[in-house]
């Protein structure tokens, strides 16, 4: 769907993906922030953000559709892997977590081995978390759009 969206309305380009290749495991393996949802985030301003640091009321009507597309992937993410609480933030090793029962630091070889064994890279793992991101982050572009 993002796809589709780039070449439609020519939202990112091949720099903006190598731009994004730091943004995985939490950003760059870090565990912190889901990076594929701050790539969401990062397609969104290119369709509403300033081009003028000064332009406060673009920054201002940026943070609600901000806001309801991290709602939103909270709440799929809690509803495609069953989750039993609330998923109360977007940090990558919170998700792991929910997912495999542990969190893991990528950096380190033992544990990233480990997360690979637990399907981390698997169709139900952080490929499946990636496709939420997107998928959210499409929906509100569009809507966005449509308007």
């Amino acid at each position: 769907m993002l796809l589709a969206l780039q070449e439609a309305f020519n939202i990112g380009d091949m720099e903006s993906f190598k731009a994004a290749t730091v943004l995985s495991g939490g950003v760059a393996r870090k565990g912190e922030t889901c990076g594929a949802l701050i790539g969401g985030l990062l397609a969104l301003g290119l369709v509403i953000g300033r081009e003028d640091m000064t332009d406060t009321q673009t920054y201002r009507d940026a943070m609600a559709p901000s806001d309801e597309i991290i709602k939103e992937f909270q709440k799929r993410l809690q509803e495609t892997f069953g989750f039993d609480e609330p998923l109360d933030n977007t940090i990558c090793r919170e998700i792991q977590r929910r997912i495999y029962g542990e969190g893991f630091d990528l950096t380190d070889p033992v544990s990233y081995k480990a997360f690979l064994d637990a399907g981390g890279h698997g169709d139900e793992g952080c490929p499946l978390v990636c496709g939420v991101a997107a998928e959210v982050t499409a929906e509100k572009i569009l809507e966005l759009i449509s308007v």
